[in-house]
């Protein structure tokens, strides 16, 4: 399984980016993407997740309301609105099992820096 996440990039606060993940070569181990994020210092957090059928495994607290994740075809989005300097990190996306932890997911993509300025 493979993953290619792109569309990061430096968005000013209160703007918008949206992240795409290409995923191929799946299995039938992988239920699943997730997008999870990764600030200097900090552990990498859990963001969205969604299931093949579409259904959505849920939202980190701190970005409910303003992300959305969606699929289409072998595409995973990641909409994000009203970005926050906290908001900066390196963005992941994951196939696996789905589930909202690190360890629910075997495959990993490069990540895409995302970075709000104040």
């Amino acid at each position: 399984v493979q993953l290619q996440a792109s569309g990061g990039g430096l968005v000013q606060a209160g703007g918008s980016l949206r992240l795409s993940c290409a995923v191929s070569g799946l299995t039938f181990s992988v239920n699943g993407v997730g997008w999870f994020r990764q600030a200097p210092g900090k552990e990498r957090e859990f963001v969205a997740g969604i299931i093949w059928r579409g259904t959505t495994i849920g939202y980190a607290d701190s970005v409910k309301g303003r992300f959305t994740i969606s699929r289409d075809n072998a595409r995973v989005y990641l909409q994000m609105n009203s970005l926050k300097p906290d908001d900066t990190a390196i963005y992941y996306c994951a196939a696996g099992r789905t589930g909202r932890s690190t360890t629910d997911y075997k495959y990993w993509g490069q990540g895409t820096q995302v970075t709000v300025s104040s």
